[in-house]
């Protein structure tokens, strides 16, 4: 019995690491990752845009108004038209602008201060409006100051606050960009500043 029990046990012992072997399961590859385009979309782009457009608050000045109960009330079909050219213009005659304090039109399309008189553009992408610019243009426009984009062009006047849009990422740029491009297009040219001595 002994015997047996020995030899049981000496071909266990010579048999187990072919025992373990054979149990054991090859390396499987790690399954292949599809890598997912991070890139959003168009419409994504143009929402971004949107939702920037909303809260820099482009519309308070570049789209005309009308006054409802509660104030001035977004025209939809002027929407980022800037000022109309329609508009009567009106004679500023304030001591209040000599001493630096602006004046708005009421839909706040134009304004007067001690620049002279200016005007909201166009932002829709009719050719009166940003319908020919380039982004490289709109960009230069929007973080330099610089009207029309135009690199020699003169400085935007006030109130276009294009100093606290200096540092936009190009990506923020873009989708307003995009965003303004897919907007109704709205025939309007917008007159040129009036100078100081001019008003």
């Amino acid at each position: 019995m002994k015997a047996k029990s020995y030899l049981f046990n000496v071909a266990l012992i010579a048999f187990l690491p072919l025992l373990i072997l054979s149990c054991k399961k090859e390396p499987t590859a790690a399954p292949e990752v599809v890598a997912e385009s991070l890139e959003p979309s168009e419409e994504d782009v143009i929402a971004h845009g949107e939702y920037l457009v909303g809260i820099m608050g482009c519309h308070d000045c570049h789209s005309p108004k009308k006054m409802g109960e509660r104030g001035p009330e977004m025209i939809p079909e002027l929407m980022l038209s800037g000022f109309p050219s329609d508009t009567q213009m009106v004679k500023f005659d304030s001591e209040l602008i000599k001493q630096g304090f602006p004046m708005f039109y009421p839909d706040l399309t134009g304004a007067a201060g001690p620049w002279g008189l200016s005007f909201a553009g166009n932002l829709t992408p009719h050719e009166t409006g940003i319908g020919n610019w380039t982004e490289e243009q709109f960009k230069r426009a929007l973080t330099q100051g610089k009207s029309k984009g135009l690199e020699n062009g003169r400085m935007l006047l006030p109130p276009m606050p294009w100093q606290g849009f200096a540092g936009l990422k190009d990506e923020d740029v873009h989708a307003i960009y995009s965003y303004l491009k897919s907007i109704n297009p709205v025939e309007n040219v917008v007159p040129a500043p009036v100078s100081p001595e001019n008003m």
